[in-house]
């Protein structure tokens, strides 16, 4: 009876880390989930069936790269039926070993839909009342979808039925030109669609540093139909089994048909109808839930991790959030150390970033140094023949401290772990530059980076610096 209760609602990624290290803390955990299996969205509709849907859209752009080493193949066959049965394959192996974790952790799921009480107890399925004496929110986030797309009925996708691939349309437009409208994007140009993306801003992946965006531009310029940017939609109709799409923007364009208009243009967290109004838990003006630097909210007894709490819509960063609520609930000794966020766009390549970016710096008027490898000079990119991608450190000139990494080019998600273990540990340029990296790989373009921070580089020419 000594032991702590805790429900947590939603079973994403931050919700069951939550939950399972509570339950390996001692305390009596309840995980509640509108799913049949934890993973939530991340699992079930997003990060998961996507990246195996980037996966094979990465397959079949290397059967056309081939041709240039050599190696012909034919045209692909593309049975959608298949790969929607094992994308299916995949969600359900993974949610099944989530439920054994359940189980073997003493974590009692629950489906169904939970609404707070009080401080202290909360009703399930309108039918059974549950008392806690901590509650974890991680009931996540979904995608916004503006009143002017309304009336387009089922010719409208979103981030979720998108990746259920009913059809690959003849003509797709992606509104939005962050990174979920370019996965998706590349995704449908891979299996045969006629892409068009349209971004409001100046820029696509706004926010994100230009020389990493440009070495996926130059890609997206010859895999998508058109890039309109500084571009809005302001007219969509269904015409003759069409979209009907009109344009403001600099390019006067003439209005276009596509067969599929795919939203992208953000997401907005799910804090409806769960009781909110009966604690004191307040939310800011987007219906985000504010919280404190220990992820507790307003009511003492509640606490929010993950997309519900706003900053980055991140798998990794509700999981870490997730862990930081438990440790406070077990009474541990919390690092009050802000660790950095990596941020990865699965796109082909890839644009990978931790820490401080070049934007921010210079947003912020923060002296920095830049030390820059391109990959034309990597042994390893040229054996891929993809050598158009860069590695960069954002730098303190004064201390050669490692305030952050970018990485642009294929596989950059799978690299940037050690400019996260860089950035967290204040390392110097120095410990990168003298830490053996195999050859030849990818790896050694951190390392040659930090080399051309003192001009030392092997592999390019650069004046040593004073």
């Amino acid at each position: 009876m000594d032991k702590k209760r805790v429900v947590v609602l939603g079973g994403g990624p931050g919700g069951y880390t939550a939950a399972f290290l509570a339950a390996d803390l001692g305390m009596k955990v309840t995980l509640v989930d509108e799913n049949p299996k934890p993973g939530g969205v991340c699992l079930h509709k997003g990060c998961i069936p996507s990246k195996s849907l980037l996966h094979l859209s990465k397959l079949i752009e290397e059967t056309r790269d081939a041709e240039a080493f050599g190696v012909k193949f034919q045209p692909p066959e593309i049975d959608l039926n298949r790969i929607r049965d094992w994308n299916s394959e995949v969600i359900n192996k993974m949610a099944n070993g989530l439920v054994s974790l359940c189980k073997q952790r003493g974590v009692e799921f629950v489906q169904g839909r939970a609404r707070l009480l009080d401080s202290h107890s909360l009703m399930l399925n309108d039918k059974d009342k549950i008392g806690f004496d901590y509650c974890i929110l991680a009931t996540g986030s979904q995608p916004v979808c503006p009143p002017l797309f309304s009336n387009i009925g089922k010719r409208l996708l979103t981030s979720t039925t998108a990746l259920e691939l009913e059809e690959i349309p003849e003509n797709l437009l992606i509104v939005g030109g962050g990174y979920i409208g370019l996965e998706m994007g590349t995704v449908y140009a891979s299996l045969g669609s006629r892409v068009t993306v349209v971004e409001m801003t100046r820029e696509l992946l706004p926010g994100v540093d230009r020389d990493l965006v440009r070495v996926l531009l130059s890609r997206l310029k010859t895999k998508f139909k058109d890039i309109y940017l500084n571009t809005q939609v302001v007219s969509c109709k269904l015409s003759q089994n069409q979209v009907s799409v009109q344009f403001d923007g600099p390019e006067n364009l003439i209005p276009n048909h596509y067969d599929r208009v795919l939203i992208a243009v953000g997401r907005k967290p799910n804090t409806t109808d769960i009781g909110l109004e009966t604690t004191k838990i307040k939310t800011d003006e987007k219906g985000f839930i504010i919280v404190d630097k220990q992820f507790q909210t307003a009511e003492p007894s509640i606490f929010a991790i993950g997309d519900v709490i706003g900053g980055a819509m991140l798998a990794h960063k509700a999981s870490a959030e997730g862990k930081a609520v438990v440790e406070v609930l077990a009474g541990e000794n919390c690092s009050q150390k802000k660790h950095c966020v990596p941020a990865v766009v699965f796109t082909d390549p890839e644009i990978a970033w931790c820490g401080l970016t070049e934007t921010e710096a210079k947003n912020s008027n923060r002296k920095i140094q830049v030390a820059k490898f391109p990959w034309g000079a990597s042994g390893r990119a040229q054996t891929l023949g993809r050598q158009e991608g860069v590695t960069k450190l954002i730098l303190d000139p004064d201390t050669e401290e490692i305030l952050g990494v970018g990485i642009s080019g294929v596989g950059a998600g799978e690299l940037i772990g050690e400019g996260v273990l860089a950035v967290d540990h204040g390392l110097k340029a120095k410990d990168l530059a003298q830490s053996i990296h195999p050859h030849p790989t990818l790896s050694e373009t951190i390392m040659e980076s930090a080399e051309a921070f003192y001009g030392k580089a092997t592999h390019i020419y650069k004046k040593p610096r004073k």
